[in-house]
């Protein structure tokens, strides 16, 4: 049985009906320009993406939508107070431009929000305006509207929302309508009446922190989806630079197993030849548009290694595991738990490998950082055909709980292993393991794998004893782990797997500022941590002068929930004090912005600042931290969201041998 069961994924909802009109049957695909462009948006962006949309393979793959955001219209309305193409970015018009569209066997979006004006404010909104909008979106041939939520007036959700789903009603043209409402006024409880998909979330960004938060928002929500009636967590970054080749294969993998649309938010003219893979994954893309039109339910996420499960139309089951750690995690799942029926063997196809494996019912992989393993799981039938599943690779231990297993401190010894698993219902012979350091490292063998072969549910393991040289602090490496063995009917298997490691800066000296001192590991919210700032946006150094309550800090770190930075002290700092709040960069007409600051020595909570709110002044914090090898500061949403939670940790000091 899979330990630490957390039950994300049960929200009783209440009995859902889509919309009666067919539409937006499974999630819908295509593209949208706002990630990449904003406001640089034009006719020919919409033209060339619907060329590469047909040249490229990608709607072979299932893409239709080419979807134009804010920015496209003339500022004012014409004498019939109708919507205007912008005259310099769109002089031939949006009739023309969808008529363009559609001749590539293609459909067309278009976008406006319920305010007066829209998010840019560079167009008038449609509030108020919905009929005449609408009759010009259907008279354009508008197949799609995204309808976005800024300057509403205070205005009630349901009504506004409602008013434009008639007004598309009534003109008799079938449009999938897109509510962009962020998930202020919980749509997943009033939008399948409403609209064909809501935004369960703020907007998204090019990072990694911002893509894992808005998963974290949208995976509890299974329960409201459905044909014709889809949870967004917002569009995809893949292509767009922000995040790694392993963080866009999550997100894409994540993105599928939610049913989560798949609108693709970068310029396709600029996408690299790997990222364009992941965007034309076929065999992924099926997991999202399945025609069951489930979406995946959490079934574990202990420790920060995820199992989502997701029920496909023709009894198969789609089984995500997600390590949302920074070193390698073994994560398995049962076929049983993730909803197969009792089976002598079972078919995994590996969704990124494309290839069968057999398995007598588990479903395992050493997964690395960020990355996530993808399976399509069929109970009986011909499992007996494939090659085994063979789980294997490095694992790092966590030597203090909570602090990152890729950290290892400069000059001390740490056991690693390298595991290889037979999940298989057949033996494999031989197996082998290896591990490979950087020049200078010390890796001695302590223990090797003793079996001639391995049958169902047994590992042949390799331990070493790993020091990186005390001239490492402050550096990266990469560990190569490799496993090896003979199977009948497939000869000799070999896997290699690179696995990066940090090795901390060394430990402070003296009476330090924390924000002059090197942090081993960090994660945040909303773009990096800052130094001596406030936490701005997501690029770097964007924040404003630390500020809590009136009260400027010349030093300090700028976090946004949710938040982790983790010092190594090697034992050698005796006091830690801080003053912590919500930085004056908030949003007090909206009563947004709370938090809760944690600090722990090692794996024990030393001080806990309770809930800071937008309006309280700073708390002071003091702990000791005699004997830790390790500090870390953490930053919660306070359980309320992350919205404008903004947390200062402000004359941080370090008191060190």
């Amino acid at each position: 049985m899979m330990a630490a069961v957390v039950l994300l994924g049960l929200v009783t909802a209440p009995e859902a009906r889509a919309l009666p009109d067919g539409l937006a049957l499974t999630p819908p695909m295509g593209f949208n320009n706002w990630n990449t462009t904003g406001c640089e948006v034009d006719e020919k962006l919409i033209r060339d993406t619907a060329d590469i949309f047909v040249s490229r393979g990608l709607k072979a793959a299932g893409y239709e939508y080419v979807n134009v955001d804010d920015c496209w219209a003339e500022p004012q309305r014409d004498a019939e107070g109708r919507l205007q193409a912008h005259k310099t970015r769109f002089p031939g018009g949006i009739k023309a431009l969808a008529d363009y569209v559609h001749s590539k066997g293609l459909k067309f979006g278009i976008y406006t929000s319920a305010g007066t004006v829209t998010c840019a404010k560079t167009m008038p909104g449609g509030l108020d305006h919905e009929e005449v909008d609408a009759r010009t979106f259907a008279d354009w041939g508008v197949d799609y509207l995204k309808y976005d939520n800024c300057n509403n007036q205070g205005r009630p959700a349901l009504e506004r929302y409602t008013k434009m789903r008639d007004a598309l009603k009534k003109t008799g043209r079938p449009i999938v309508f897109s509510i962009c409402e962020w998930g202020e006024n919980k749509p997943w409880e009033w939008g399948a009446g409403v609209g064909h998909l809501w935004r369960t979330t703020g907007d998204i960004k090019d990072n990694w922190a911002r893509m894992l938060q808005l998963m974290k928002q949208n995976a509890p929500l299974d329960a409201y989806a459905g044909p014709g009636r889809w949870n967004d967590p917002d569009m995809l970054e893949v292509g767009n630079g922000g995040m790694t080749t392993a963080e866009y294969r999550t997100h894409f993998a994540l993105w599928s197993m939610m049913a989560a649309p798949l609108l693709i938010g970068a310029d396709l003219r600029k996408v690299s030849a790997e990222h364009f893979d992941i965007l034309r994954n076929e065999e992924i893309i099926a997991i999202d548009q399945d025609r069951k039109g489930v979406q995946a339910k959490v079934l574990s996420n202990a420790d920060g290694k995820w199992v989502f499960a997701k029920p496909l139309a023709n009894g198969d089951v789609a089984v995500a595991l997600f390590n949302e750690n920074s070193a390698n995690a073994t994560i398995s799942a049962d076929a049983r738990e993730v909803g197969l029926p009792p089976a002598a063997g079972y078919t995994a196809r590996d969704l990124w490998a494309r290839r069968d494996l057999q398995t007598a019912g588990r479903i395992s992989a050493v997964v690395g950082p960020h990355e996530t393993a993808l399976y399509r799981v069929k109970a009986g039938g011909d499992w007996f055909r494939h090659e085994p599943l063979v789980s294997g690779g490095l694992e790092l231990s966590r030597p203090v709980p909570g602090v990152p297993g890729d950290l290892l401190p400069p000059g001390e010894p740490v056991e690693v292993a390298v595991r290889a698993t037979n999940e298989a219902r057949v033996p494999v012979f031989a197996p082998e393991v290896s591990l490979k350091a950087p020049s200078g490292w010390k890796a001695e063998p302590v223990a090797g794998p003793r079996r001639g072969l391995l049958t169902t549910g047994e590992s042949a393991i390799g331990r070493w004893r790993l020091t990186p040289p005390p001239g490492s602090a402050g550096t990266k490496a990469v560990l190569t782990s490799e496993i090896g063995y003979w199977t009948v009917g497939f000869g000799k298997v070999t896997r290699a797997t690179d696995s990066p490691v940090t090795v901390p800066a060394a430990p402070p000296s003296g009476r330090v500022w924390a924000s002059d001192v090197a942090w081993a590991a960090e994660r945040n919210g909303y773009g990096p941590v800052e130094k001596d700032l406030s936490n701005g946006g997501i690029p770097a150094r964007d924040g404003k002068p630390l500020t809590i309550d009136g009260t400027r800090y010349a030093k300090g770190l700028g976090t946004h929930a949710s938040a982790e930075v983790v010092f190594y002290l090697g034992g050698r700092c005796s006091e830690f004090s801080v003053d912590v709040g919500i930085d004056d960069e908030k949003e007090p007409a909206t009563k947004l912005g709370s938090a809760t600051f944690e600090i722990y020595a090692d794996g024990t909570k030393a001080a806990d600042s309770g809930l800071k709110t937008w309006a309280d002044p700073a708390t002071t914090l003091k702990v000791g931290l005699t004997g830790a090898r390790y500090l870390r500061l953490v930053l919660t949403d306070g359980g309320d969201g992350v919205q404008y939670d903004r947390g200062d940790w402000a004359s941080p000091l370090l008191t060190c041998a």
